[in-house]
This record gives C-alpha cells, structure tokens and sequence, in this order.
C-alpha cells in the first residue's frame, strides 16, 4: 500500500500579502502599491486584504517588523559564523548586495525616501531599523579596532552611520544602471578604507 505523501502547504494568507506587498514596496516604494495591486496577484478580494491588516498603515508597519526581524536574524548568523571583524563587515555589505542583485532595493531605504509621507509608526520602525544597524556596526567596528583588523578615525558611532550610509546610497545610485558592479565598487572601497 502507498503512503501518501504529504501535500507541501502553501504560505499562509497574511505571510503572502507580506511577501507581495515586501516586494512591492523594494521595487516601486509604498506609495506606488494599492491594495487592488495585493489582490489582483493573489486572486482575492480586496475586503480579504483588510480582513488581514485592516489598512495601509498596519500593512507598512507588518512589513518593516518581518524585515527588521529578518535582518537582525541575518545580522546574528554573521556574529556566530564570521571570525573577525573585517569579514563582518563584508558579510554585511552582501546583505545589500544580494538585495540589489534581487533588483529590488532595502525596503527601509526605499521608505526612508518616502518618510514625510509615511505614517507615524513606520516612521519610527524606520528610525529603529537603522538604529539597530548602527547599533551593530559600532560594535564590530570596536571589535575591530580592538584586535586590528580594522581602523578609522573618528568614533564607532560616526563610522557606522558613515557605512549604513554609504551603502544605501550605493544601492541607490547603481539601482538606475542596473549595476551591481556599482554598488561593489563602493562596498569595496569603503570597506579598503577601514583595513588596517
């Protein structure tokens, strides 16, 4: 007698509106997505869609608590399986370089390009997405500074948010050339700059 075998469960509802509206949103930014757009690609109603996150605002902020979370997972794995501070550094900067090859953009850069428009609460989880990178960064590069694999001047903070700047604004000026080559050129020479 054959066992059957387990039928492999689709996403459930809410985890797909996230991943669509995610994608949406890297791709087009999240004032250039309706609900309709959510509804039409999965084939429901838009009164489903509501039914799930009750409207934009709580979608927005859905999405930035699933990608902040995801990101601090990501930022964890380098922690456990990188040895040195340098390699952290490059780790990090293929985050956003995997983003890009993806063609899409960090969804919290893309919304910070939107934040006066945003609503309140996503603009707060904004701010934390990037306080937390910088929260990480300083510490690696202290880490860094501390065994001399890195150097700089000026304090971890400020380097930080020199590399978290840097590398949002790398994505958005290689994203219009369609060029990752852009983007690594400048991960690659921010990252030369801090060697020691």
């Amino acid at each position: 007698m054959a066992v059957a075998r387990p039928k492999k469960e689709l996403p459930r509802t809410p985890e797909r509106i996230l991943d669509i509206a995610e994608r949406l949103v890297q791709v087009r930014g999240f004032n250039n997505f309706s609900y309709a757009d959510i509804a039409t690609e999965l084939g429901i109603t838009k009164a489903s869609l509501h039914y799930h996150f009750p409207g934009k605002a709580e979608l927005g902020q859905a999405l930035i608590t699933r990608y902040s979370e995801r990101f601090s997972e990501a930022l964890g794995q380098i922690d456990r399986e990188l040895p040195d501070a340098h390699a952290k550094l490059e780790a990090y900067a293929n985050l956003y370089a995997e983003v890009l090859r993806g063609k899409r953009m960090c969804m919290c850069g893309i919304l910070a390009a939107e934040y006066q428009t945003l609503p309140k609460p996503m603009r707060s989880a904004v701010i934390g997405f990037f306080d937390e990178n910088q929260q990480w960064l300083a510490r690696i590069l202290t880490e860094g500074e501390a065994d001399h694999t890195l150097k700089f001047t000026g304090t971890p903070e400020d380097v930080a948010q020199g590399i978290l700047s840097t590398l949002e604004g790398a994505m958005l000026v290689a994203r219009p050339y369609g060029d990752l080559g852009r983007f690594n050129a400048a991960a690659g020479q921010l990252l030369a700059g801090l060697t020691a």
